[in-house]
């Protein structure tokens, strides 16, 4: 029980848990918006606005800063590994979604002109990366959302 106490009292953790959960919702609630139909994908899978991926990193190396002091060379880490995170989203990750999308048009494609129904299986995921956009938005949750959980108390 004591492990518990322990990881719920790191605001590390917290902070990326809560900034990634954060994100996820928003993520949920802006595809029913725009789609009219809610997506429980949303709530747990890549891609889309904002970037969870960011909020979490940007929380987790914002809450460093502030408990192990931002000369600490483990807040130096957690900032590098922030960059590398959401640099990934905008880059490989996003052409990764852009070429899937294509690769899943030309297979329609072949469906419709004899080939057989591919099953869902075989369709590759679409939603993998982040545009610049989703990648600073899903920061300034991170952001707000390690201010908030820090001005809390323990």
């Amino acid at each position: 029980m004591e492990y518990i106490q322990q990881l719920l009292a790191n605001r590390i953790l917290m902070a990326g848990l809560v900034s990634w959960a954060s994100a996820q919702v928003i993520k949920a609630i802006l595809y029913l918006i725009m789609n009219g139909r809610f997506d429980i994908e949303r709530l747990f899978g890549d891609g889309g606005m904002p970037s969870g991926h960011s909020a979490t990193v940007s929380a987790a190396a914002l809450t460093t800063g502030m408990e192990c002091g931002f000369a600490s060379p483990v807040f130096a880490v957690m900032l590098l590994v922030a960059i590398i995170v959401m640099h990934d989203a905008m880059g490989v990750r996003l052409e990764t979604g852009k070429q899937a999308k294509a690769i899943n048009t030309i297979m329609d494609v072949l469906e419709e002109i004899g080939r057989e129904d591919l099953s869902p299986e075989e369709k590759l995921k679409e939603f993998v990366g982040h545009s610049p956009l989703q990648v600073f938005i899903g920061a300034g949750v991170g952001i707000v959302a390690a201010l908030l959980l820090n001005w809390m108390p323990v």
